[in-house]
């Protein structure tokens, strides 16, 4: 049986093509023997550099260009231009680039380009750096600040067993059985000695000292540090209910927690999940693409009305009753057995598997018993400093400063948690930049996803575009005039859109 070879898409660019097929501020897909280029027009200046975000494997092509970069319409990473370096997580590498050669009216693509060189170490870097905490901010962290240089010794302390993970893809692809383990790490193992990054997992730490800058951790090692990282995340919130820790019952944050639930989820019927936010939500999806009868409690009129409202959260549950997921709206779990969760109500419902998404609370302890200033999360300054000098923190137990309001926010989005560690590694060696970039995540249910730019804890009105009924749609949510989140459906530009408005302060 023969195989159809698919054709790269575009006109092949090595043989090169007219500039005038690429508008100023323009973009134009095509291929280099046989690998997929994307050309860019700034003006009389033509680049050429891969065409698929190393994140996802996003087109390229479809995002927009910002100044000298591009950005990629799936999850908002951005390259640039001239190197194809990723500027900003969420891709994690950069993307191939290739010279380009100007004949006349014409363009060519030439030799590839050699991998961009690390910068030299900054005047202002600490001896050492430590971070506490193994997830997204930690593990980019310990990237920037290599990239930026920097020759010391890096410490990543986990107390996860497990490497730094994809963890959207834990409620999301690899929950839902459409995404192999092999996926799941962020880095291969090879990556954490080429870069000379000390990773240890298991180990907790347990205190700081911050005047000797000394960690202890509770393996009985001190670490001592000239500059530290705190990028604890944080912890799911428990159920206070007679059975809420028998084993069937489940949260969801570590991949040990996501393979404990693929695990219950071979042998189960039935489950109930509580919480209708949006972990409990690609939970429920998930365990729907298994094959399982799902149900979901929650005390909320409606799903996710708090955070997107009204008519989004009820195309949301639409979403989900349509396929197969009954909701218990208005009600609380009041116990649980080893076959079924009791509703305040007094309904029983039957669950081999229970899994629990009732939010989060920033992990502080370590920075309250060292002194540092905590107030619904570790506060920060623009710099993502804390309240002692070298000591900084990223990622969900931060609160820092949005630039656009001014008000002390704290934002649990794994995006959020990757550059605030890029921002603040740069920061621990010198740099001095504030932290601007504007929040985003995406939420995947089923083959739906919803993407929101920006941070609204507030709205005096929505504004909408398009329907959600006709799978096209964009909400504009606003306080006094002004934007403070837009979520679209199937509109990636658009949010990429308005992200760079959002940066530049329109």
């Amino acid at each position: 049986m023969s195989q159809t070879v698919e054709q790269p898409a575009g006109p092949d660019l090595a043989v090169g093509t007219a500039i005038s097929a690429i508008s100023d501020g323009g973009m134009l897909l095509g291929h280099v023997a046989g690998e997929p280029v994307l050309l860019a027009r700034r003006g009389a200046e033509v680049f050429a550099i891969g065409a698929n975000c190393t994140h996802y494997g996003g087109p390229l092509a479809e995002g927009i260009l910002v100044g000298e970069t591009v950005r990629c319409p799936w999850h908002h990473a951005c390259f640039g231009l001239r190197d194809g370096e990723d500027l900003r997580p969420p891709a994690l590498s950069p993307v191939a680039s290739w010279q380009v050669i100007r004949d006349g009216d014409r363009v060519r693509v030439g030799e590839r380009r050699p991998a961009a060189a690390s910068r030299s170490r900054p005047e202002a870097a600490p001896e050492s750096i430590v971070i506490i905490g193994a997830g997204p901010a930690g593990l980019v962290a310990a990237q920037t600040a290599r990239r930026e240089g920097f020759s010391g010794s890096i410490r990543l302390i986990g107390a996860e067993e497990t490497p730094p993970v994809d963890r959207p893809n834990l409620s999301k692809d690899y929950l839902a059985g459409k995404a192999p383990e092999d996926w799941i790490s962020l880095r291969p193992p090879e990556f954490y000695k080429a870069e000379r990054l000390d990773l240890l997992t298991g180990v907790a730490a347990t205190a700081i000292d911050a005047r000797r800058r000394v960690v202890s951790l509770d393996d009985g090692c001190s670490i001592p540090f000239g500059a530290l990282l705190l990028a604890t995340g944080a912890a799911p919130r428990r159920l206070d209910i007679p059975g809420g820790s028998l084993p069937h019952v489940h949260y969801l944050r570590t991949l040990a927690d996501s393979r404990a639930i693929v695990a219950g989820a071979a042998s189960a019927r039935r489950a109930v999940v509580i919480g209708a936010g949006f972990i409990g939500l690609e939970a429920a999806a998930s365990l729907r693409q298994r094959g399982l009868e799902v149900h979901v409690v929650s005390p909320d009129a409606r799903p996710l009305e708090r955070v997107l409202g009204a008519e989004a959260g009820d195309f949301v549950r639409g979403l989900h009753e349509s396929h197969g997921v009954v909701f218990h709206l208005g009600e609380q779990a009041a116990s649980i057995d080893e076959r079924a969760v009791t509703l305040s109500g007094g309904r029983s419902l039957p669950a081999d598997l229970v899994v629990v998404g009732v939010g989060v609370s920033p992990a502080t302890s370590l920075a309250e018993t060292a002194g540092l200033r905590v107030d619904r999360g570790v506060v920060v300054d623009a710099y993502l400093e804390t309240s002692e000098k070298g000591i900084f923190a990223a990622g969900d137990v931060a609160r820092y400063p949005d630039f656009r309001t001014g008000e002390l926010i704290r934002v649990e989005h794994w995006v959020v948690a990757q550059r605030q560690g890029q921002a603040a590694a740069r920061n621990m060696l010198g740099r001095r930049e504030p932290f601007r970039a504007v929040p985003f995540f995406w939420s995947q249910h089923y083959d739906v996803a919803l993407n929101y730019v920006g941070h609204a804890e507030r709205w005096d009105t929505i504004d909408r575009d398009g329907s959600f009924a006709a799978g096209s749609c964009r909400l504009t949510y606003k306080s006094a005039g002004r934007t403070q989140a837009v979520v679209t459906l199937s509109r990636d530009r658009e949010s990429l859109e308005a992200e760079a408005a959002m940066e530049a302060g329109a």
